[in-house]
């Protein structure tokens, strides 16, 4: 297998480590994103701009949240030698519908997500979490 075709793999991995923990998996997540990662968007009025370890304790605050109807599949992964950007599609997140934007980076020998910034796309917002 050509080594674009293993990163490719890899990064597909990546990306399933965010869903599989995006319902309460909390390893995955940390797995998942680099330390330092942030996270930006807005669902309606609410904004986010927060380090990604934010999100992560939201999760692990409320798991299950996701709902059990979410879905979520990969629409593209672009990659040049050490980055590149992976496009995820979720149905039903918390209600809401999404297209996250991943910036990933291999750091160490290992690809991670550095960044996530998300459009909301449909669905309903959610009451901000208590």
């Amino acid at each position: 297998m050509s080594d674009y075709m293993k990163d490719l793999d890899e990064v597909r991995s990546l990306v399933q480590l965010y869903v599989d923990g995006a319902n309460g998996d909390i390893d995955k997540l940390r797995q998942a994103f680099h330390p330092t990662a942030t996270m930006m968007g807005h669902i309606g009025p609410m904004d986010t701009y927060v380090p990604i370890e934010e999100f992560v304790s939201r999760v692990e605050a409320h798991p299950g949240s996701a709902g059990p109807d979410y879905q979520a599949t990969v629409r593209s992964i672009d990659l040049t030698g050490d980055a590149g950007v992976a496009v995820l599609v979720e149905a039903d997140y918390m209600g809401c519908d999404f297209v996250d934007y991943f910036a990933v980076a291999r750091i160490d020998g290992r690809w991670q997500i550095t960044n996530k910034t998300y459009a909301h796309t449909g669905g309903e917002p959610p009451a901000p979490p208590s």
